[in-house]
């Protein structure tokens, strides 16, 4: 036989003929033995799976001119009639292009009539959640009251779609994905009929790919037939299907495991020479990442669907530690979200993979860690990798206060200094230290402080300046989006509140967009679109929304003195010092519920 025709061929023509869907199966069939058949019926489940297909051996079944019978004889008129789709009272409706309330009407004018040919009249209707509302509420009308010569079967891949009030008047038969053992079953049964000599790899890589439609397994096994003739292998499956073999992984994966940077590089170069998309790329060696650590935490479990050579397999999966996999993945998630929107999708695919490359291990041992008894070195090592994350977490902080300006700095410094003293200030001095949640604040609000003074951006509010940027914020969001897209969602969220010299706040409805935004990468984006958009260096500066509001509202009634959010401390010996009963109530009610007043 020719392949051309192998999916054609091997259409489920019996209930005996499906497979992987016994439990429905069985109930059909009951139904038909005991006379108790429903008037509508709904098929949903993945593609592929033979809810089409069951509907229509329904349809045989109960017009078989033997039957009502538990399996189509496929002889008489009727069933060979069904087959070739020439019986009139069995129609089958795509509602994907008819799924206008005229076509619901239309069924609905001809159900008055009984059959003329079968013993039911049948209507398959498939993709039925393609429906418009009013079809639903027509074809509701005709579920409410049914003929009783007329079934009705509904499939669909997308169920939640359907009204309610349609699915309460079906009964429901949702059809699962096939097992992976029944799917390479069956189609090495397929090449035993056909002629075909296939190896157990390839039926075994053809299924995975299908993700549990028997329908794209035949039709990907026809698809590889063609090109290899009377023999399949699995190197030929994986070319035609476009796949990427595990052994190119496993190369990807021993890189990894011995942090070689210059053996990474080859296999990717390779991998983008053979035409293969970075991004799937990326979502494969996730897969094989999580299959590695599933096959680790649980090996009792058995191998995953994915793999081929388990011994091999499991090898790689023992030379790596349970911690490094959660953080592999984590990374690779991370770089797969940014390539949905990057312009050098492979670029982003090599960083990946140069960054879990060189990752350092930060718990436990791994197959490669040295044995038990070298108990000090262990330990020496965790100190240093402690070390390692208080380095990282000052230079982190000191590019923060390097992108805030010299005022930032000059406020750091001088929250600290009143740390070196015992006196009563010194608590209010470290309250307003930089660093704690929230940023802003400052005098305005207890919850969090800021290292940037507000009074010049209250002052210039309503300046031509602060006008001339609002006026330019849209052509600055266009441009910020224009260079990524991922810092216009952030940057978005605020609004540009005042403009004092050469700085620009913004105002955020978001702590967490305010965060990102902070970013010294982001930063940078938006200093460099700012310079562009205003013709001079101007530094972003943020505030939260409702700390600015505050702010505003408080202002006059400072009395027209500067507000800051951290003025420096005072000495009780210098001029202008509080006096220590203002001290006290600052520390017992809080500088928001205290208002000095001067006489």
């Amino acid at each position: 036989m020719s392949h051309i025709a192998l999916y054609r061929a091997w259409r489920p023509q019996t209930f005996r003929d499906m497979v992987g869907q016994q439990h429905i199966i069985q109930t059909l069939q009951n139904a038909i033995r005991e006379g108790r058949i429903s008037h509508a019926y709904l098929f949903s489940g993945p593609r592929g799976t033979g809810k089409t297909s069951a509907a229509k051996i329904m349809a045989k079944a109960v017009n078989c001119e033997h039957g009502p019978a538990t399996e189509p004889c496929n002889e008489c008129a009727a069933c060979r009639g069904i087959t070739a789709g020439s019986i009139m009272d069995v129609v089958e409706i795509d509602a994907a292009s008819n799924r206008g309330i005229d076509e619901i009407r239309d069924i609905r004018d001809h159900v008055r009539y009984a059959p003329s040919e079968v013993r039911y009249k049948i209507y398959i209707i498939d993709e039925v959640h393609m429906l418009t509302t009013e079809a639903f509420n027509a074809l509701l009308k005709t579920l409410e009251e049914p003929p009783g010569q007329v079934i009705f079967m509904l499939a669909t891949t997308e169920p939640h779609k359907l009204p309610a009030t349609i699915v309460s008047r079906c009964q429901r038969f949702d059809f699962r994905p096939v097992s992976l053992e029944e799917q390479t079953e069956r189609l090495a049964r397929i090449c035993r009929e056909e002629g075909i000599e296939a190896e157990a790899d390839a039926l075994a890589y053809i299924s995975r790919l299908s993700e549990g439609g028997m329908r794209d397994a035949i039709s990907l096994l026809e698809q590889v037939a063609a090109f290899g003739g009377e023999r399949i292998t699995l190197r030929d499956a994986v070319d035609v299907t476009g796949g990427i073999a595990a052994d190119q992984f496993a190369k990807l994966a021993e890189a990894v495991r011995d942090r070689d940077v210059a053996a990474l590089l080859p296999p990717v170069e390779n991998l983008m020479q053979a035409g293969k998309s970075a991004d799937k790329c990326m979502e494969n060696l996730i897969y094989y990442f999580r299959d590695l650590l599933v096959l680790k935490l649980a090996p009792e479990a058995g191998s995953t669907e994915r793999v081929v050579d388990a011994g091999a397999f499991r090898a790689m999966a023992d030379s790596f530690s349970s911690e490094r996999l959660f953080r592999m993945i984590d990374i690779l998630n991370g770089y797969q979200n940014e390539m949905r929107f990057a312009s050098q999708p492979q670029t982003l695919f090599e960083v990946a993979l140069m960054k879990i490359c060189t990752l350092p291990e930060t718990q436990g041992q791994t197959a490669a860690s040295p044995p038990e008894g070298n108990d000090r070195t262990s330990a020496a090592s965790a100190d240093i990798v402690r070390l390692e994350r208080k380095v990282e977490a000052l230079e982190r902080r000191l590019e923060s206060l390097m992108q805030q300006g010299p005022a930032a700095a000059a406020v750091q410094g001088a929250s600290r200094e009143p740390a070196a003293g015992a006196d009563k200030g010194a608590s209010r001095g470290s309250a307003r230290s930089f660093g704690q949640r929230g940023g802003f604040g400052g005098a305005l609000s207890g919850a969090g402080r800021s290292a940037v003074k507000l009074e010049p951006f209250l002052a210039a509010a309503g300046s031509r300046e602060t006008a001339q940027v609002r006026a330019k914020w849209n052509e600055v969001l266009q441009r910020v989006k224009d260079a990524k897209i991922t810092v216009h969602a952030w940057l978005v969220d605020g609004e540009p509140v005042s403009s004092s010299g050469d700085a620009v706040l913004v105002a955020f409805k978001s702590a967490m967009h305010r965060e990102t935004t902070e970013k010294p990468a982001n930063r940078e984006l938006i200093e460099r679109v700012l310079l562009e958009s205003l013709g001079q260096p101007t530094k972003l500066c943020t505030v939260m929304l409702k700390e600015w509001q505050a702010a505003m509202d408080r202002a006059p009634a400072s009395g027209g003195e500067p507000l800051q959010l951290q003025p420096e401390e005072e000495t009780g010996d210098a001029p202008g010092a509080k006096p220590p009963w203002v001290e006290e109530a600052y520390r017992l009610f809080g500088e928001d519920m205290v208002e000095l007043k001067e006489d």
